[in-house]
């Protein structure tokens, strides 16, 4: 009942009565059953006084409600009632319960019968609560409920019985008064148990239960009534036998018999009435049989005075054939109940036919594996033959028959372990049974002989024996194979179990395999026990079996296992036990008979045999076995030597393993000596060994390498064996032979190499042991170090042969290595030697350098591996095609990456400082040596080895250490610069070659190294208070150990040096060097800075850096002199980076004052290089004075830089005018450090520029006279010295910036001539460079190398000083500019102020100019672009050494006037170059090398006026303003009229589908976005109802793809707007979606999008997506319904709704404020036509009236505007027709979906098309609008026939779909 898990399964999970009846005993009574109840008649008339009157009467309304309830069909019901009535009967008084029980006791009966199980479970727990609740009340009403709760104990289901039995338990806690309730009550009980067997199905519910519930509960409610009435009887009738011999007769004892005789009655009626119960027990139901079967036992148990003869008769049919039971549910029941009646009635078996009713049925129980009752069945069956009449069988034949059926079911026994055990078992104790009462059913001894041995012979060795040798022996599986399969050949009989060959093999397990070994010798130690005579017949079998193994004429080695498994097996359960009938009996007699056989044969596993024996039985009893000799030493070492010893070292064949096994196992504790000494001396011919290397024999030596790998063995594995002791097995004679073995030539033996690694051992870690004396060692790895290093001698690699160079002369000169062709045998053989005695290294270790030689020369051979791997397709180029020396590396890494930290640190301390020194110093050599290959390549490689070798010897940060002093320590060509020395460093002046050095391979090691493991451990030497700790030394100060591995001389050394392979100080040193410095080691930059400083004092050399500006310090590489560069780059990274701060600033200035002066001389070195260094300390030097204005300020008086300013001033100004100058005065250093305190502050890429800093009136006034001084100087004449016009223009330039208030209009003329003078200067020469390469490319050679060489000849720049010149007038044009026009109150009383008009026409001149350079370099990259991309990127590259004048030149085109721009385009125009300017400025737009001010200067001048017009369309005559009005140019307006410049078309037409594909930061995608700017500034810049306009954007939407959008959000990652509902609004944006969103915003605003291509390069993904976003935003708001086809096209949902949050939260609250703004301010200038704007709801409302006609139009804009399409409503109509309405309501909503551009422009033009309409213009048949929705034009075209007018796009349009030529209304041809 309730869906039960199948039969078998309740049978297992419901309680038993023999369980339940136990728990009702006192302890010591044996377990019997107990049971439960189950009924359904209704309560009896105590419950209600008559058929009306109501049993709710006296009890609580809400448990009379639940109770009610309880009556319901539905389970969910049941269950929430009796829920519901627990927490009541717990919550009220004992009394309010005790009235429901009455009516509980009616609805308790019926609710056991429930169908749902957990309807049944909780009426059980609702009686535990009431029975806690009514306590002693609940005891006048146990008549009625004591039946049903003993019954419900034995319910199928386990948790329902066990509730059950918790309320029984509960009312009755105490054992002996549950047994005294259920006895008074036993008439009751009875009753209902009688009541419930005579159930049917049909009369436990009503008609509407479904039959199989019915069924179902009517077999549960019967075997719940027979669990219950066979537990009653066990409880009464077990209880009387126990009570009866303890108590007293007394009136209780007196009741308990009336309930017995109650009991016994009612049984004996009960077995009378059903007929013993037969009908049950042959029910179809397994539950009820075992019930039954439960009762008829506990009937012959309890009354079996009640069953007569003729009842034992019946039921003997029954119970003893009940074999035929195939449920194992049932099987203990029936056991139990056939082997009591067995034994009850002994006699029953003659009534029944013994063989067909017990016998048949019991072969066929046990051929079937007892049905899967194994381990229930299985211990019965001794017992069963215990029981067996004897003369009712016959006695051999029925134990020949019962063990046959047994065996024949053991294929069914094996689905668990305990299965197979209790089968094994089961035949052990039945075998044993019958040989042990044989005399049972044999009269005679010699009957029972022939008895025991039937057995033996048919069921030992026919069964058991037989099915070992099958399940072990592949011999014997395939002879059962053959002849089962013969023997079904020839009859027909078919087999009960029939499997295949592999269902054999794979029954036959390892486990099975033993247990039935176990069996077997169990079975055999018991017949030992009982009688001796008996093995005889086992033992000549498995003798015989022995012998055929080997003289079978095709051995296996798989025969002889069975063998040794069975020996193995006697081992563990007889042999261990101390019996000795194993090698009595068996072994010993086998092994005699076999042994000459094995003699003759050359089998391993034959030879195996007898060393398993004597590991068993030990040496000398196998001796005296197989000799038959006595058991004396004497005898015992004869026979070992005489017999054994040649037998076993005889010829090298297959079997020589084995029998050296042999050979050692029968090594003896107290003959060990002697028998080590016979063995090595027969193998070794002491007068042949050692004389001539090489002559031994190859098999004897193959014999000793076996033989000493099985004593390692023994020794690593024995320990209390023979010759544990390494010292026993140790013989002068294997020194011989193992010197002899390493000094022999190629070609090696096959164990030569073994043989050696045998007797040194150190395979493995623990593996220590060697045989072998130390001195002999000693000379084997030399010979091994001499191999290796003759191949390190050998190698293709010249810095490999350097090192090996480097090591043969530290520690082996006098070693003489030579060359040979059989080097790669040699250096493989020793390889071997070392690969298999790794850890014997550590036993030498006393031999410092031999350790430490081998090591190095592993190492340094796994690095030209490494290196190999690193050439790859050059390997042929370098090693020629040496495979098998790449073969030797290869193996020579694997055996490196054996060699680990923990085998390192076995070595001593110095041994291992020693061999990490060897290494280091053998990679810093090679870094000094000039090789063929790949520098970059090899200065990684060197890296990789240096931190491998940093990491392998070091164990902490101090070895560390010291072992990068070793590697930085002086040699020939290191260091260059400065030399460390005990006092810090001192300058190496010596013999410097500054123009290759020989350092820069090993700087740039250095520089790796620092990469790899930290600027902190190479270059600082800082060591952590960890490591410290760590180290056996004392704890120190860690600042002072520091400083003595603070290395600033390499720091220095590294900043000198500048630039080495892969790096310099500014890409990779500069870094590192200022991320360890922030971290506030001070001290260490001090220490830099003034070895620098002192370097560069001593060289004096000038800087050579632009002195207006604050030099970076990418502008530092102009510095040529080491020193001083090195001393810029520090003070402008720490001051840039502000480490160093304005304190620090002013402590250098003051030591540099110090020093510019010797007494009262100026120190010349001091004076060149001061200038440099006070460019970039006047930054900070002025922090903090910048908001002082009067000279009464305190830090301007005491500012040690305006005093040395005005100083200088002074002194600079006592010198004669710069026209006057002669070279070698020193004026100049004077000027130029004057002009370094006045810096110039550019900003925003030179677009404004400014004064660095502020400045006294004293200096500014002594500045302008120096500046008045010059100016007079070059009026008078002009010296044309380059620097001295260089002097000159950097003292105008500053002399504007800090003194332009003080100029007069004769100061402004000559400045302004001077600049533009200078500025013509450069126009001139750039003008020639173009024509240079106008003519290189358009003329020169055709060959294009030649031509690129031609070219980068022709670029470069001749006089560098006129592009100084140029630069420095620009830096004073743009300074001038920012001035012109200033006319505030601070100089209003200027006597010369400034006006525009004074200088306009010079200044357009100026600009001119600018323009013309700046077209020159466009138009050379045009010319350039056009030949190939290698000429246009070689004009590119070649700005870049100019890149501050050509940043200065774009500021200046980008502030030019619109009148300059256009006579500079003019001029390019008549020049008459291949290129134009229009050519020349997309080719720098899109230059493959940006230079960004350039390109953005370019994008400007494209964007804007006079260019703009010009740069897109080739025929600008369609752009006429005169066309604006004309309706036949409408009309005709389409995307195959606009041809824009090939240029940009190609990238806004082709490339979109291909920059998808490209990376995201790709030069060409960049290219198209720029190219969608341009078009989108032009489509802004056009008038919004101009044709032109239209005309754009009617191109875009034919001709450009779409795919540019998808390109957009490639660059704005959305996946922030991806699965989450939140608003989006708030969420934190990413940095990249963050700019996008700004800029799209701000795009929507500005209309432009040039604050975002202004700052594009150089080019990010934060910057591309600013851009993304900006095109973005220009297009929602120029092209809106452009992208909302393309958002309608998207189909990834995700992705749409991403893109829409995104428009919603940035774009669309700005576009639609604008569109209703725009839409409010706009004029429709008619009466009948008004438009009403509503910002809140975003809704305008259009109402066209019109005579006695009208309507109202709203118009909705969607929140994420203009994805979504805009909704129209018409809300009110007058005078018009439905059709009408809706085709005008169709008309504005095309209108305003189809417009690219402002919503208040598609209002306007549908009111036209009302208009029209009113005045009679027939509309369009095909679009029914009288303009067209898109290009906006009449109906023109005619048809001749029907007359009917189209717009021609409509027309257009309809040809092209419909693929005809005819009139779509009348078909006739158009």
């Amino acid at each position: 009942m309730g869906r039960a898990k199948g039969e078998a399964a309740r049978a297992k999970s419901r309680p038993s009565s023999s369980s339940m009846a136990a728990s009702l005993l006192p302890s010591g009574v044996a377990a019997v059953g107990f049971g439960g109840y189950v009924g359904s008649s209704r309560v009896d008339s105590s419950l209600a006084s008559g058929p009306d009157a109501s049993p709710f009467l006296d009890i609580d309304g809400e448990v009379a409600q639940h109770l009610k309830r309880l009556s319901r069909k539905d389970p969910t019901t049941k269950l929430k009632a009796l829920a519901s009535l627990s927490q009541l009967i717990k919550q009220k008084s004992a009394k309010e319960i005790a009235k429901i029980i009455p009516q509980w006791a009616f609805e308790y009966k019926k609710l056991l019968l429930d169908y749902n199980r957990e309807v049944r479970r909780a009426t059980h727990d609702t009686m535990t609560n009431l029975v806690v609740a009514v306590g002693r009340d609940l005891a006048p009403h146990l008549k009625p409920l004591i039946g049903p709760w003993w019954f419900s104990q034995f319910d199928s289901i386990y948790e329902v019985s066990q509730a059950a039995k918790r309320s029984f338990q509960t009312a009755f806690p105490a054992q002996e008064r549950r047994v005294n309730a259920l006895m008074l009550y036993s008439t009751e009980i009875f009753a209902y148990i009688e009541e419930n067997l005579k159930l049917t199905p049909q009369s436990l519910s009503d008609k509407e239960t479904p039959s199989d519930e019915l069924e179902e509960m009517h077999q549960q409610v019967l075997s719940s009534s027979l669990l219950a009435l066979a537990a009653l009887l066990d409880v009464f009738f077990s209880w009387h036998s126990d009570s009866s011999a303890t108590e007293n007769v007394t009136g209780e004892s007196k009741h308990a018999m009336k309930a017995r005789t109650i009991a016994a009655s009612a049984a004996e009626k009960l077995f009378s009435s059903h007929k013993y119960f037969l009908d049950f027990l042959k029910s179809q139901s397994p539950a009820i049989r075992s019930a039954a079967y439960s009762v008829v036992r506990s009937c012959i148990k309890n009354i079996p005075n009640t069953i007569s003869e003729e009842d034992i008769k019946v039921l003997a049919g029954t119970i003893l054939g009940s074999f035929q039971e195939k449920n194992p549910a049932c099987h203990s029941s029936m056991w139990d109940t056939f082997l009591l009646f067995t034994k009850s009635f002994p006699e029953s078996w003659h009534a029944v036919n013994v063989h067909k009713t017990i016998l048949s049925r019991l072969w066929n129980f046990l051929r079937n594996g007892c049905f899967g009752s194994q381990q229930v069945s299985y211990p019965a069956l001794v017992l069963f033959l215990e029981i067996v009449p004897s003369e009712a069988i016959t006695g051999d034949k029925f134990f020949l028959e019962f063990f046959h059926s047994l065996w024949a079911g053991r294929s069914m026994s094996y689905s668990s372990n305990a299965d197979r055990l209790a089968f094994f078992l089961a035949v052990e104790e039945c075998f044993i049974w019958g040989l042990r009462n044989s005399s049972r059913y044999c009269v005679g001894a010699d009957a029972i002989y022939h008895f025991q041995h039937t057995l033996i012979d048919e069921i030992l060795l026919g069964l058991l024996w037989h099915e070992y040798l099958l399940a072990i022996s592949p011999k014997y599986q395939e002879a059962s194979f053959s002849s089962c399969t013969q023997g079904e050949s020839k009859n027909s009989i078919q087999h009960i179990h029939k499997e295949p060959r592999e269902a054999v093999n794979s029954k036959h397990s390892m486990e099975y395999e033993e247990t039935l070994g176990k069996c077997i010798i169990k079975i055999l130690s018991q017949i030992h026990c009982l009688k001796h005579d008996l093995l005889s017949a086992f033992s000549l079998k498995f003798q015989a079996n022995c012998l055929d193994i080997f003289q079978q004429t095709e051995y296996s080695s798989q025969n002889v296992l069975w063998v040794v498994k069975f020996i193995s097996l006697l081992d563990k359960y007889a042999v261990q036990k101390g019996e000795t009938w194993p090698l009595l009996d068996l072994v010993g007699p086998a092994l005699k008979k076999s042994f000459p056989l094995i003699e003759t044969l050359d089998s391993p596993d034959a030879v195996r045999l007898i060393v398993v024996a004597v590991t068993v039985f030990g040496p000398r009893k196998i001796i005296q076995e197989l000799m038959w000799t006595g058991v004396g030493t004497r005898q015992f070492l004869q026979s070992f030597t005489d017999i054994i010893i040649p037998w076993c070292l005889k010829s090298f064949t297959p079997s020589t393993a084995a029998r050296l096994d042999l050979l050692l196992s029968l090594l003896d504790d107290e003959c060990f000596s002697q028998q080590w000494n016979d063995i090595i001396t027969y193998l070794v011919n002491r007068e042949k060994v050692g004389f001539n290397p090489g002559t031994m024999d190859g098999d004897q030596i193959s014999v000793l390498a076996i033989l000493m790998e099985k004593v390692r063995e023994r020794t690593r594995n024995g320990i209390n064996r023979p010759g544990s002791c390494e010292s026993n097995w140790q013989h002068e004679l294997l020194d011989l032979v193992a010197i002899d073995v390493v000094k022999a030539s190629p070609p090696f033996g096959n164990s030569d190499a073994r043989f050696l690694c045998a007797v040194v051992g150190g395979e493995f870690e623990d593996d220590k042991v060697c045989f072998l004396s130390r001195n002999t060692l000693i000379f084997v790895f030399e010979e091994v170090l001499r191999r290796l290093m003759t191949f390190m001698m050998d190698s293709p690699f010249a810095w490999v042969q350097d090192v090996f160079s480097l090591l043969i002369s530290r520690n082996y000169s006098e070693w003489r290595l030579e060359s040979s062709s059989n080097l790669l045998d040699m250096a493989h053989f020793a390889l071997d030697i070392l690969n298999d005695s790794y850890f014997c290294l550590n036993t030498i270790e006393g031999e410092g350098e031999l350790v430490q030689g081998i090591l190095a020369t592993i190492f340094i051979i796994d690095w030209e591996f490494s290196w190999i791997n690193v050439l790859e397709n050059k390997l042929d180029e370098h090693i020629g095609k040496a495979q098998a020396r790449l073969t030797f590396c290869e193996a020579v890494h694997a055996f490196r990456c054996k060699i680990t930290d923990q085998f390192l640190k076995s070595f001593g301390v110095n041994s291992r400082k020693s061999l990490a020194t060897t290494l280091i110093q053998s990679i810093k050599c090679i870094t000094f040596v000039d090789y063929r290959f790949d520098p970059d390549n090899f200065i990684s490689s060197c890296c990789q080895w240096a931190v491998g070798t940093f990491e392998f010897f070091c164990q902490d940060q101090v070895e560390e250490q010291h072992l990068l002093e070793q590697f930085l320590s002086k040699n020939d060509s290191w260091p260059l610069w400065i030399m460390p020395d005990t006092a810090g460093a001192r300058l190496c002046t010596e013999n410097l070659d500054l123009q290759a050095p020989k350092n820069t391979k090993f700087i740039a090691l250095v520089d790796k190294l620092i990469s790899e493991i930290g600027f902190d451990r190479v270059v600082a030497g800082v060591i952590s208070n960890a490591s410290i700790s760590s180290t056996k030394a004392p704890v120190i100060d860690l600042a002072n150990d520091q400083s003595h591995y603070s290395r600033p001389w390499l720091a220095a050394e590294m900043l000198c040096t500048w630039k080495w392979l892969g790096g310099s100080v500014l890409h990779s040193f500069l870094p590192s060097f200022l991320g360890y410095v922030k971290n506030g080691d001070y001290g260490f930059a001090d220490s830099i800075f003034n070895i620098l400083l002192d370097g560069s004092l001593v060289h004096g050399a000038r800087g050579g850096i632009n002195l207006l500006c604050c030099a970076s310090v990418g502008e530092l590489e102009a510095v040529e002199e080491p020193f001083l560069r090195a001393l810029l780059s520090i003070l402008c990274t720490l001051f840039q980076d502000n480490v160093w701060g304005n304190e620090k600033a002013r402590s250098l200035f003051r030591l540099l004052l110090n020093k510019l002066y010797i007494g009262d001389t100026a120190n010349l070195n001091c004076l060149r290089v001061l200038p440099s260094i006070l460019n970039i300390l006047v930054r900070p030097l002025s922090t903090g004075f910048d908001d002082h204005t009067n000279d009464n300020c305190g830090p301007y008086s005491q500012s040690e830089l305006h005093q040395a300013t005005v100083d200088w001033l002074k002194r600079t100004a006592s010198f004669p005018p710069l026209n006057a100058w002669q070279t070698g005065e020193d004026m100049e250093d004077w000027l130029q450090l004057v002009i370094s305190c006045f810096p110039i502050k550019v900003t925003g890429r030179m677009q404004r520029i400014r004064p660095e800093r502020t400045v006294l009136p004293m200096e500014r006034a002594v500045l302008y006279e120096l500046f008045q001084k010059q100016r007079q100087g070059a009026s008078a004449v002009v010296n044309k010295l380059p620097l001295v016009q260089k002097l000159l223009s950097e003292l105008m330039v500053i002399s504007v910036a800090y003194c332009w208030e003080d100029f007069d209009e004769d100061d402004w003329k000559f400045l302004l001539h001077r600049l533009r003078f200078w500025i013509e200067a450069a126009v001139v020469m750039m003008e020639e460079t173009v024509e240079n390469v106008n003519d290189t490319l358009a003329n020169g050679p055709n060959d294009v190398n030649a031509s690129l060489n031609k070219l980068e000849n022709a670029v470069v720049i001749s006089d560098p000083f006129a592009i100084e010149l140029a630069r420095n007038a620009l830096v004073g044009f743009s300074l001038f500019c920012s001035l012109v026009g200033l006319q505030d109150k601070e100089h209003s009383e200027n006597l010369n102020p400034l006006g525009n008009e004074k200088w306009a026409f010079i200044t357009d001149r100026i600009f001119e100019g600018i323009l013309r350079m700046f077209f020159c370099t466009a138009c050379a990259e045009a010319i350039a672009n056009s030949c190939c991309h290698q000429a246009s990127s070689i004009i590119a590259s070649s700005r870049l050494y100019h890149r501050q004048f050509w940043e200065l030149v774009a500021s200046c085109v980008v502030e030019s006037s619109s009148h300059a721009r256009d006579k500079a385009m003019r001029s390019i125009e008549i020049w008459g170059l291949s290129k134009g300017a229009i050519s020349s400025l997309y080719a720098l737009v899109f230059s493959c090398e940006p230079l960004p001010p350039l390109q953005y200067a370019a994008f400007v001048l494209l964007s804007a006026e006079p260019v703009g017009q010009l740069a897109f369309t080739c025929d600008t005559e369609v752009f006429n303003d005169g066309a604006s009005n004309n309706e036949e140019s409408l009309d005709t307006l389409s995307a195959e009229n606009v041809h824009l410049r090939n240029e940009i078309s190609h990238k806004l037409e082709k490339l979109p589908h291909e920059v998808l594909e490209m990376d995201l930061l790709a030069h060409e995608r960049v290219n198209v976005l720029i190219a969608w700017c341009l078009l989108l500034s032009h489509i802004v810049s056009l008038p919004s109802s101009s044709p032109a306009r239209e005309r754009m954007i009617q191109y875009v939407q034919d001709s450009t793809n779409s795919t540019i959008l998808d390109c957009l959000f490639q660059h704005i990652p959305l996946e922030v707007y991806m699965g989450t509902s939140s608003r989006k609004k708030d969420l934190e944006l990413p940095a990249a979606v963050s700019e996008a969103a700004d800029a799209a915003r701000r795009a929507i605003t500005t209309g432009s999008v040039l604050f975002s291509v202004e700052l594009l390069w150089p080019t990010g993904s934060e910057k591309m997506a600013s851009l993304a976003g900006a095109v973005f935003g220009l297009m929602l708001h120029n092209l809106p319904a452009y992208v909302r086809g393309w958002f309608s096209d998207i189909r990834d949902r995700s992705l749409s709704s991403a893109i829409e949050s995104f428009t919603k939260a940035w774009c669309s609250p700005t576009l639609i404020s604008n569109e209703l703004s725009e839409i409010k301010k706009a004029s429709f200038a008619d009466d009948n036509f008004s438009v009403s704007v509503s910002k809140s709801a975003n809704e305008v409302v259009a109402t066209y009236t019109k005579d006695e006609t009208g309507m109202d139009l709203v118009i909705r804009l969607p929140p994420s505007y203009p994805l979504r399409p805009v909704d129209v409503d018409c809300t009110r109509s007058l005078g018009i027709s439905e059709v009408k309405r809706r085709k005008w309501l169709m008309s504005l909503m095309s209108f305003v979906r189809n417009q690219n551009g402002a919503l208040a422009e598609a209002i306007r033009i549908w009111k036209s098309n009302f208009d029209k309409e009113f005045e009679g213009v027939e509309e369009c048949p095909i679009c029914y609008s009288v303009i067209h929705t898109v290009n906006h034009s009449l109906p023109r075209l005619a048809c001749k026939t029907c007359k009917h007018k189209f717009h021609s796009a409509c027309l257009y349009k309809w040809f092209s779909t419909s693929h005809k030529s005819t009139c779509p209304l009348c078909q006739s041809p158009f």
